[in-house]
């Protein structure tokens, strides 16, 4: 009995002088779960999670130095810093800037005309979350684990539409809400762009069609026009 007690209070000790837990996901204790074994499908997930994540900093970064007008409106004045509190902390997009909002209504707050806070901050903390939505927010996968493929092609069709309103929505006098392809029609595109946003929808294709041979399921397709399109339900 002195054994098991002198072991209960060790055990409390390591909790409580723990490392905060730096995963893009909803507070949640996973007590001992990591001694459960992975699958194939699970290191797979993982993998697109992570490859998710690095391009949306890279977009992130991207979208700063094309609007550092953005980068102004935040109490954050270096865009490592919102770098860090979206991709490095454990949170629940509980962001004041994004006013409640979050998954595509954060993206649908970032072209909003009355926003007044940061847009860049806005689109990728709402296509994060998205994006992690479709995943359970999960980073790490075990065998109890599982991850709906229709989520993830919808939300490959949302950054689809997401990309769509990056490159041409506009305000009411004419300017688009955040640059990226090119400041102006003269100016010659910039395809980098193109290529994130690409890697991004082919990362949520392949894993969906992966879950969907895995389950044995079937995904429902959806063809929209980007003009008129809605986003999804994950």
């Amino acid at each position: 009995m002195k054994h098991l007690f002198i072991f209960l209070l060790i055990f409390l000790n390591m909790g409580c002088n723990r490392a905060v837990v730096r995963e893009n996901q909803p507070s949640e204790e996973e007590i001992g779960i990591t001694q459960i074994a992975k699958s194939d499908i699970d290191n797979v997930l993982e993998i697109h999670v992570n490859e998710t994540r690095i391009l949306l900093k890279e977009l992130m970064k991207k979208l700063y130095k094309r609007n550092p007008r953005e980068l102004r409106k935040s109490q954050h004045k270096l865009a490592a810093e919102n770098i860090i509190r979206l991709f490095e902390y454990k949170h629940t997009w509980n962001f004041p800037e994004l006013e409640g909002t979050y998954d595509v209504e954060s993206i649908r707050l970032a072209f909003d005309e009355e926003y007044q806070e940061d847009r860049v901050f806005a689109f990728i903390a709402g296509l994060m979350s998205m994006i992690m939505k479709s995943y359970n927010y999960k980073t790490k996968f075990y065998m109890i684990d599982s991850v709906d493929p229709q989520k993830l092609y919808n939300c490959a069709r949302n950054i689809e539409i997401a990309m769509w309103k990056l490159s041409n929505d506009r305000d009411s006098k004419g300017e688009l809400f955040l640059m990226s392809n090119a400041l102006s029609e003269k100016e010659i595109i910039n395809l980098s762009y193109e290529r994130l946003f690409g890697k991004l929808i082919a990362t949520q294709d392949n894993i969906a069609i992966i879950m969907a041979g895995k389950k044995n399921r079937t995904i429902k397709t959806v063809i929209q026009r980007m003009a008129t399109a809605i986003f999804l339900p994950i």
